[in-house]
């Protein structure tokens, strides 16, 4: 073999095992000063798009559709449907991704009922039940079990489930606060009713947590005299008491529903949300979680077409 040839067959083999091993970085490596190579969390990703959408459709409560985007407003669809449960629907699914390295959702299974469902993917398109949840207790047995979503707490570490249960058929509703209490997220204590909520009426529906500038802020639907609207409540704790802020059409979204909230590569909020009688899948930006910018809609035919879900940034 010629030098120069042995020289860039030596190159190749220690850029191989460079590239190899920035695959398996252990936990806690900073690996930041080269930017090809993969952090342990980018990893375990099973798509390279930092926003992952799960959604049911107008067409179908009992699939599941997901989308990803690099940007947060084109999104594009990596499978649809990519779950049907073995029974039941699956309405309003929210993802995380967990430290196991799998992505879970969190369901609605049915109109009525005492239960919600959690189910894992390793790659986002085949997934497994793994739970079904009762919300059923000494606390309240509910008629109806909705919007399940999920919020890991930035002051406690802990995963919860934010869900909405009424008393009543089709409300009154409040939501409630279920925690996992192991890492396999089979396991849930609660029901905790978020306090400072009215359930006057129908009450309140699809409730979104934020935590920003040491405070929990809920965006959360108020079914209270056919208003359906998404209004604005702030809390020191993730149970509260919370206190609303900003109620009624406030920032011009309309009647709207299932909102679900992320940060943008620019660092601002956007909020999105369900404009069911409108049939629109709008989108609203803000820098402090208080001033919105007027909505627009989804683009690439999503507008229309999904219904509640949620928008993951990994």
């Amino acid at each position: 073999m010629a030098r120069s040839s042995l020289f860039l067959f030596c190159v190749f083999l220690l850029s191989f095992a460079h590239y190899s091993a920035a695959l398996i970085i252990p936990s806690g490596l900073d690996a930041s000063e080269n930017a090809q190579e993969l952090t342990l969390e980018e990893f375990k990703r099973a798509v390279s798009a930092p926003y992952v959408f799960t959604a049911f459709t107008s067409v179908s409560e009992s699939n599941l559709y997901v989308y990803t985007s690099q940007d947060g407003t084109n999104f594009s669809l990596l499978k649809g449907p990519t779950y049907t449960p073995p029974s039941g629907l699956i309405r309003d699914p929210s993802i995380i991704l967990h430290s196991d390295g799998k992505y879970y959702i969190a369901y609605t299974t049915n109109w009525t009922g005492t239960n919600f469902a959690i189910a894992s993917s390793s790659d986002l398109v085949t997934w497994t039940l793994i739970a079904t949840v009762s919300t059923a207790s000494s606390v309240i047995t509910p008629v109806n079990t909705w919007a399940p979503e999920f919020f890991k707490d930035p002051k406690t570490g802990k995963i919860n489930i934010i869900v909405s249960l009424s008393t009543g058929s089709y409300g009154p509703f409040l939501p409630y606060v279920f925690t996992a209490t192991d890492n396999t997220l089979k396991n849930w204590s609660g029901p905790v009713v978020m306090s400072g909520i009215s359930n006057a009426g129908l009450g309140y529906i699809d409730t979104f947590p934020v935590y920003f500038n040491n405070q929990y802020h809920i965006f959360t639907k108020a079914e209270t005299n056919g208003k359906k609207t998404i209004e604005h409540a702030v809390a020191s704790s993730l149970t509260g008491p919370y206190t609303f802020v900003q109620t009624g059409n406030f920032a011009g979204w309309g009647q709207a529903e299932g909102p679900c909230i992320t940060v943008l590569p620019n660092g601002k909020f956007r909020l999105y949300a369900d404009g069911f009688n409108s049939g629109k899948y709008i989108y609203s930006d803000s820098s402090d979680l208080y001033t919105w910018s007027a909505y627009q809609t989804l683009p690439n035919g999503l507008s229309g077409f999904v219904r509640h879900g949620t928008v993951l940034k990994q």
